[in-house]
């Protein structure tokens, strides 16, 4: 029974409220709750019940409410692909994309092994020159060499990406290819498959109905704030990974396919306020075979664990912000209010959620921003919205993308992970003398949820932090040998 606390002796609020959920009765559950989310930085609250019936009987087969919960609700991760965010959902996420990439190289997943056999390439590509920056380069013996404005720059230094000449920088032109990046993938993948053909000397036609071409890519920032893919693409039958492609295709013929299809790869955006540009991809690309599993250097698991390293990144790497700079409470409009609008009380009109000028970011990142916030109000750019992405510098799309048919999918993923959680739920029936219902039956879910809010109580952060805490020391002492893995 919970008793009546008197706890104003108690100066930290974060212990009051653990001896509060303490005393709430069953502080167990409530551990429970906490580990199973593995340190999830912010979850998700609901509130509601799930009750699943045999259609047949009536009897119920599984039943839960957040009724029956110690603080009435019921907290589940929440799924941020973002290390910045949430370090833990990133891993999970990280992991499936691993998976997923790996599946496409070397089979499982229910794709087939024989997918090691297929032609298959590693490709990055980058942005072109929009100004000098400050870098660092390292001979092939090690050494640094100094940058053009005299400087061996260590590692960690703050000006590397940053323009040499901040008056001349293209920040314009830097901005607009972020926003096209994702359409110049595009058209670059259409003008693989017609470089591919006229190789061939058959048409495209011909071509797609005996070979198809499917890829797995992800974005990556440079420190400079502009993107760059990294994508591996390989050569399928028609009806995709289960499926070998012809003969005469070879890898030969796809590394040939690359360079001419990327020098013919533009979009012109057409403005009168900045002027027309052209946009192509950078002189610099590389583009690498993929061999045989354990069979030189860039092998299947190397590259599976390279892109899943780069799923859970995103533009904070460059040194900007993780959030929307749009006013919340105006959706970005300035002004609130039906037919007679008044300023909006928080942004003041500016639409901005925070001034640009206080952001916490390198001069560089913030003319970027500003840039992309400028560039959003003009009305040949509104399709683009670069005000609600001018916190990702203009970059609008997704950061891991697949084709169809390239192997399976993150949702089949994550099917598998909730077939392992009603077996072992199953099995728990089994236990304790329920019985399980036949494979063949036909059962039927009435759910009803509601969102309540995220994150944790206080005292529920103290107990998140020592789940995080425990999970870091089981994975150091397994790195260090201390512990079976």
């Amino acid at each position: 029974m919970p008793r009546d606390l008197d706890l104003r002796h108690v100066i930290s609020p974060a212990v009051r409220d653990l001896i509060e959920l303490a005393n709430l009765g069953d502080f167990d559950r409530t551990r429970e709750q906490i580990s199973r989310l593995r340190g999830c930085t912010r979850p998700i609250n609901l509130v509601g019940h799930t009750t699943t019936r045999d259609h047949a009987t009536g009897e119920t087969i599984r039943s839960y409410s957040t009724s029956g919960e110690p603080t009435g609700r019921l907290l589940t991760t929440c799924g941020n692909r973002r290390a910045s965010r949430c370090p833990t959902c990133s891993r999970l996420y990280a992991a499936d994309t691993y998976h997923l990439i790996r599946a496409g190289l070397s089979g499982g997943k229910n794709v087939p092994e024989t997918i090691r056999a297929h032609p298959r390439i590693f490709l990055t590509l980058t942005a072109p020159s929009f100004g000098p920056v400050h870098n660092r380069t390292i001979t092939k013996d090690g050494k640094p060499q100094p940058c053009r404005c005299g400087t061996r720059h260590p590692d960690s230094a703050p000006e590397l990406g940053t323009p040499l000449s901040p008056k001349t920088y293209d920040h314009t032109g830097a901005v607009l290819w972020n926003a096209h990046a994702s359409a110049l993938w595009a058209r670059f993948t259409l003008n693989l498959r017609r470089t591919l053909a006229a190789n061939f000397g058959i048409t495209q036609k011909a071509m797609n109905a005996a070979l198809r071409i499917s890829f797995a890519k992800v974005a990556e920032y440079q420190q400079r704030g502009l993107v760059h893919f990294h994508a591996v693409i390989r050569f399928d039958g028609p009806d995709g990974h289960t499926s070998p492609p012809p003969a005469w295709a070879s890898t030969d013929h796809l590394l040939r396919a690359i360079k001419p299809a990327l020098k013919r790869t533009t979009l012109t955006v057409v403005s009168d306020t900045v002027g027309d540009r052209e946009i192509g991809w950078g002189k610099r690309f590389k583009v690498d075979e993929i061999t045989a599993l354990g069979d030189g250097e860039l092998t299947d698991k190397a590259v599976a664990g390279y892109i899943a390293k780069y799923a859970t990144k995103s533009a904070e790497d460059s040194g900007t912000v993780d959030r929307s700079l749009v006013c919340r409470t105006c959706s970005g409009r300035g002004t609130v209010g039906g037919r007679i609008r008044d300023l909006c009380p928080d942004c003041e009109g500016t639409r901005q959620a925070e001034p640009l000028r206080d952001l916490p970011v390198h001069q560089h990142v913030r003319q970027m921003i500003r840039t992309a916030w400028d560039l959003g109000g003009l009305p040949e750019f509104a399709d683009l919205k670069l005000c609600k992405w001018a916190h990702m510098l203009g970059f609008r799309g997704h950061f891991s993308t697949k084709s169809r048919a390239y192997s399976t999918t993150l949702g089949a993923l994550r099917d598998v992970r909730r077939a392992w959680r009603l077996a072992q739920a199953d099995a728990a029936r089994i236990r304790a003398g329920h019985s399980v219902p036949a494979p063949d039956t036909m059962l039927v879910t009435e759910s009803s949820w509601a969102y309540l809010a995220s994150g944790y109580r206080p005292g529920e952060e103290l107990l998140a932090n020592q789940t995080r805490h425990d999970i870091n020391q089981a994975q150091r002492r397994k790195h260090e040998g201390l512990e079976p893995a």
